[in-house]
Order: structure tokens, then sequence, then C-alpha cells
């Protein structure tokens, strides 16, 4: 007497799952590259107002010479 399992579930039942799953995390992974790509881009033109400010604030009261010249 051999026994079965009830309920017999083939190997490849859980490809389409794991494909899914597969292309879920690619979709999340370029979304987040573009989300930090979107960042930096932002982050240049910030850095630069710093930096014009900072040497304003140099120039004003550092004795009129920026530091980084």
């Amino acid at each position: 007497m051999s026994t079965a399992n009830p309920l017999p579930i083939a190997y490849g039942f859980f490809q389409p799952m794991l494909d899914w799953q597969s292309a879920l995390a690619e979709s999340w992974l370029q979304a987040q590259g573009v989300q930090l790509q979107m960042l930096s881009n932002w982050h240049h033109p910030f850095v630069a107002v710093h930096q014009e400010l900072w040497d304003q604030w140099v120039a004003h009261f550092g004795g009129g010479v920026p530091l980084d010249a």
C-alpha cells in the first residue's frame, strides 16, 4: 500500500509565482534607481547654492576673500 499525496502539486507550479516575484523585484529596483538618480540631480544645484552663499558670507565676514579660492 503506497501513500499518495492528497494534494499533488507539480514542480512547475511555483515557477509563475517566482517569475512574478522576480519581475516585481526588478521593477522595484529600477524605480529605486530612478529615485536615487533624481535625488542626485537635485543635489548638485543645492551644493552650488550652498557654496555661493558660503563664499558670500566669507567675503563679508571673513575679510573679503573666500577661503577656497
